[in-house]
C-alpha cells in the first residue's frame, strides 16, 4: 500500500477512504448482499469526509464519533461551510454506523432508503472535496 492514502494525519487520505466507501455504497448489490451493509458504507463515506474537513481546518484529528450531526457541528465550529444535509438526513445516515451491521428489529432497508443514503453520502463527499480545495 502506498503511504499517500494511509497517513492518518492527511486530510486527503481521509478523503480517499471516503471516496472508496462511497464507491462501495454505490455498487449495485450482488445477490445475497443486504442493503443495510451498503448503507453502512454510505455512512462511513460521510463520516470520513467530514473528518477530512475537520483535520484540514484544525490540523487535529476529529472526535472519535460515528455521529454525522456531531461531526458537522465540529466542522462548522472549525470554520467549514454550511453542511449539505438537513439535520434529519444527518440522523438517517448516522443510524447506518453501527445498528445496521448486525441483526436488529429495525426493519429492512429498501432500495429507496439505500439510494437516499448514497445520495446523501455523495453530497457530503462532494462538499468535503470543495472544502479541501478552497481553504
Amino acid at each position: 500500500m502506498s503511504a499517500s492514502h494511509t497517513d492518518s494525519g492527511s486530510p486527503s487520505a481521509w478523503l480517499a477512504y471516503a471516496r472508496a466507501d462511497l464507491t462501495l455504497a454505490e455498487t449495485p448489490p450482488p445477490s445475497g448482499v443486504l442493503l443495510e451493509l451498503l448503507g453502512f458504507h454510505a455512512q462511513q463515506a460521510a463520516e470520513k469526509a467530514v473528518k477530512a474537513v475537520i483535520l484540514h481546518r484544525t490540523r487535529e484529528p476529529a472526535a472519535f464519533s460515528h455521529n454525522v450531526r456531531r461531526l458537522f457541528r465540529d466542522a462548522e465550529a472549525a470554520g467549514a461551510s454550511v453542511p449539505p444535509l438537513s439535520t434529519e438526513a444527518m440522523g438517517a445516515l448516522t443510524q447506518y454506523a453501527v445498528i445496521t451491521r448486525y441483526p436488529a428489529n429495525l426493519g429492512e432497508v429498501d432500495e429507496a432508503e439505500w439510494q437516499r443514503a448514497v445520495a446523501d453520502a455523495r453530497a457530503v463527499v462532494e462538499w468535503a472535496e470543495r472544502e479541501l480545495a478552497h481553504s
